[in-house]
């Protein structure tokens, strides 16, 4: 595995570790950004769980490889679901940047895991 797609792997986790721990958490800042979206704490909180267990997958596919491209496919379908919801909710494009660079960023180590 090269250095690239280490890296990537590594900070695509610690991305969505920090994220998917935060709705899960429920810290007041994701409770505000959910209820703008017009989604439940709930809902919310089994979106973190699917970006912390997308963690766990890139951190494995270190090791086998098939799990760091599950996790990096689910990764890529959360982040264009979350841009879809934000231009729902009236958001301007610039909100639903951060969600599209990281859906990029996934694509890309999706791309390099396939790269071999």
């Amino acid at each position: 595995m090269s250095t690239p797609t280490i890296v990537m792997a590594v900070v695509l986790a610690a991305i969505f570790l920090l994220l998917g721990a935060a709705k899960v958490a429920a810290v007041p800042a994701m409770r505000q950004a959910a209820a703008h979206v017009g989604m439940t704490t709930t809902h919310y909180r089994l979106l973190g769980a699917l970006e912390v267990a997308a963690a766990v997958g890139l951190l494995a596919g270190l090791r086998i490889t098939a799990l760091g491209a599950a996790a990096a496919v689910g990764l890529i379908l959360l982040m264009a679901g979350a841009v879809v919801v934000h231009l729902r909710s009236g958001d301007p494009a610039a909100r639903c940047l951060l969600a599209a660079v990281v859906g990029a960023l996934a694509a890309a180590h999706l791309v390099l895991l396939a790269s071999g």
